[in-house]
């Protein structure tokens, strides 16, 4: 069982234009640390995960899963 977890950190940051340095800073981690996150290169703890959550202003499944997200405008549109 893969023990992966996906997050939206990357979009949520760009929708706000936040840096990862701000954000690190917002958080009180290494701007290290979110380039780790984002490119899902560590786990975050539970406390972690939730402070993001909080900074970003949506609950904490916004930011992340368990399951890969679906990618945004990949559906058909019709007509």
């Amino acid at each position: 069982m893969s023990e992966t977890i996906y997050n939206r950190i990357a979009m949520l940051r760009a929708e706000r234009g936040i840096s990862r340095r701000q954000l690190s800073e917002a958080l009180g981690v290494h701007y290290q640390t979110i380039g780790y996150l984002e490119r899902g290169e560590y786990s975050p703890s539970l406390h972690l995960a939730l402070r993001i959550a909080e900074h970003f202003e949506v609950p904490v499944e916004v930011v992340f899963s368990i399951h890969p997200f679906p990618r945004i405008g990949t559906g058909e549109r019709s007509a």
